[in-house]
């Protein structure tokens, strides 16, 4: 139903104002801690275990400093972005929905339209190596039971295209959950997950540690010698900032997931607590995997601790940590997708009002669940995406480093551009102040950071085209 019609008959007194926000929508029930879910959720992917390598790539040095920049940056620049979800005002204005309502309300014209670009070009982008991860952690769970019985350390390969099939059947039934408002439980479940395989290779590296390793580490990361050039070098130092930004890259969701919270206290406020928590987890178990993993394997470090084969015993405990990476997955696949199916489902609506097909929803009564809504445009649109993103992810097996091209380009956009330029325009920052520039100035040097990751996923896409093989991934 539209908001004006709905908020007509709320404010005539058809409906109990208990029940409705605002805006005329069903009240939100978010809280603190399904918000600092959802972001932990959208923060903490299996990317965490490759940071060991980030790390191994940058040295002691730049290494830590790198992880803990991106993270300041990304809190100050998420709470910029949670005084812009009420417009003018933070506390009594409008809401914006989404991201881009939020880019479209303060800053329009063009720069909506490249927000849009940026935004769904990196969600959907997400979904695929999300699709691809899945899939090499469920066959690392084969290899390691295959490893563990054979007691060899190569072969046992395996092919992921049964296993990225089997994601896509389970996409399609979690997709057909409406908005993040019945993902809460999702997004709790995930968040647990994160920190159980996060755990898992943090226990393995220290027992990797205390077990005498002693590799070798440097204060400038791997040294140019006759396995690695200085042009090699300087493309894993840029890729290795492009993994730590990509890692940090979920600001397209956080107007989403502020929009699930109860109106009082502030949502602003809420979000801003939520924001924190979420971050300071996420940076504590970033930094403490690479820094660990990078001492327990030194420059060899792979390029991920649990589905690399960094570890291979006890494989009880290699199995548990890759299923808990899958489970979680499972629920930031949706995270990612729900603000690009609203986009879609608004847009549509919007086009074609009178259509049934498009606008109507069945109830159906499912035993022992409660009753849910079903539409049929949601049905088809969504699972023809889930399809579209599981053939994808089956014809470029290397599409990882697609979305590291991704969310190289994304992070300075979507995290620190539009958000330093909402709130400038929101709060009237005089131009050529002292607060501008030096917003400007952090704007410009994140611009060259992620041209430079980006140039790294580049050159790194260009040596694996070679080597392309559609719909023959094998791990």
């Amino acid at each position: 139903m539209p908001r004006n019609t709905m908020s007509f008959s709320v404010e005539s007194g058809f409906a109990d104002d208990s029940k409705f926000d605002d805006d005329g929508r069903v009240k939100r029930t978010g809280t603190l801690t399904t918000a600092s879910a959802h972001i932990i959720t959208a923060v903490i992917g299996s990317g965490v275990l490759s940071l060991a390598w980030a790390t191994a790539q940058l040295g002691w040095i730049a290494g830590p400093v790198a992880l803990m920049a991106f993270s300041i940056i990304t809190w100050f620049t998420s709470i910029l972005l949670a005084d812009c979800y009420r417009s003018p005002d933070p506390v009594t204005g409008r809401r914006n929905y989404t991201y881009m309502e939020v880019v479209r309300t303060n800053l329009g014209g063009r720069k909506f339209q490249l927000c849009g670009l940026a935004q769904y070009g990196n969600l959907v982008g997400i979904t695929i190596g999300y699709t691809i991860t899945t899939a090499i952690s469920m066959v690392a769970i084969k290899r390691s039971n295959c490893f563990h019985k054979n007691h060899i350390r190569d072969g046992c390969h395996t092919s992921n295209n049964f296993f990225i099939i089997l994601f896509g059947f389970i996409q399609i039934f979690f997709s057909q959950l409406q908005n993040f408002h019945k993902l809460w439980f999702l997004s709790i479940v995930a968040a647990v997950m994160s920190f159980g395989y996060a755990s898992i290779g943090l226990a393995l590296s220290i027992v990797q540690i205390a077990g005498g390793a002693h590799p070798k580490t440097s204060l400038t990361g791997v040294p140019v010698g006759k396995n690695l050039t200085s042009m090699d070098k300087m493309w894993n130092t840029f890729s290795a900032l492009g993994d730590i930004a990509f890692a940090y890259a979920f600001s397209t969701v956080l107007v989403e997931i502020q929009d699930t919270l109860k109106s009082s206290p502030p949502e602003n406020k809420v979000m801003k607590r939520a924001t924190f928590i979420g971050i300071s987890v996420s940076t504590i178990f970033y930094t403490l995997c690479g820094i660990l993993g990078y001492s327990a394997f030194g420059n060899n470090a792979p390029g991920n601790l649990l589905t690399g084969f960094g570890f291979y015993e006890p494989f009880w405990l290699v199995d548990m940590a890759n299923v808990f990476i899958v489970v979680h997955l499972v629920g930031a696949y949706q995270v990612f997708c729900q603000p690009f199916y609203g986009f879609v489902e608004s847009w549509s609506k919007k086009k074609w009002p009178e259509s049934t097909f498009i606008t109507k929803e069945y109830l159906i009564d499912v035993p022992y669940c409660g009753i849910f809504n079903v539409n049929l445009f949601r049905l088809v649109w969504r699972t023809l995406y889930v399809i579209f993103t599981t053939v994808i992810a089956m014809i470029f097996p290397n599409f990882n480093d697609v979305v590291g091209l991704l969310g190289a380009a994304s992070f300075w956009p979507l995290t620190v551009f539009f958000p330093i330029e909402m709130y400038i325009a929101q709060t009237k920052i005089p131009k050529f102040s002292f607060t501008w520039i030096w917003m400007q100035i952090l704007s410009c040097v994140c611009l060259i950071i992620s041209l430079l990751a980006a140039a790294g996923s580049i050159h790194g896409l260009i040596k694996r085209l070679d080597t392309l093989k559609p719909f023959k991934s094998e791990s």
